[in-house]
């Protein structure tokens, strides 16, 4: 007769320990006793649930991008004119740039990974492609890409600048990039 609970959660916990373990200390800071201390699970569990670190750092990093694409597409796909997909990239890089400092830390704590290790690039190239696809629904395949880069960049330094950034300019340059002839 087993005497262990059921703690139908515990996956999902570790992997919430994770990113908010890498977010904390970066990848190279994080490790299996630290993310069960932060879970509340015993050691044991980390093996039992993950078979690496490889693989708690892939969920992790799977959980994380699918919550960005998931905002991607909810803000897309509201959108029903060229205007209002336009406006939405604008909200959209305003609110991944105020995202604060744990999603720009996991971004690019990701982000190094891939640089370093080419097994974790599939998962930025999923990433990007399903960024590209929510924007795809309202603009061109090139155009797409354009914008994809410009929501990273901005973001990025939105989320680095001691300054607040206009809305205005950061509209102006969807603009640019979505005219006819991507100016």
């Amino acid at each position: 007769m087993a005497t262990g609970r059921v703690d139908p959660e515990r996956r999902e916990r570790i992997i919430g320990a994770a990113l908010d373990l890498i977010a904390e200390e970066g990848v190279a800071g994080t490790s299996h006793r630290k993310v069960a201390a932060r879970a509340g699970v015993p050691l044991g569990s980390m093996t039992y649930h993950f078979t690496s670190m490889d693989e708690l750092l892939r969920e992790a990093f799977t959980r994380f991008s699918g919550e960005v694409v998931a905002l991607f597409g909810e803000r897309l796909g509201a959108a029903a004119t060229p205007d209002e997909a336009r406006a939405a990239v604008t909200s959209l890089i305003h609110e991944l740039g105020e995202g604060g400092q744990r999603n720009l830390v996991l971004t690019h704590e990701l982000y190094t990974l891939a640089a370093r290790r080419p097994e974790f690039r599939k998962l930025t190239r999923a990433w990007m492609r399903s960024s590209r696809d929510a924007l795809e629904r309202h603009f061109d395949p090139a155009t797409a890409r354009r914008l994809d880069a410009l929501i990273e960049g901005l973001s990025l330094h939105q989320a680095l600048d001691t300054e607040p950034h206009d809305r205005a300019l950061t509209a102006e340059a969807v603009a640019r990039i979505t005219a006819p002839g991507g100016n």
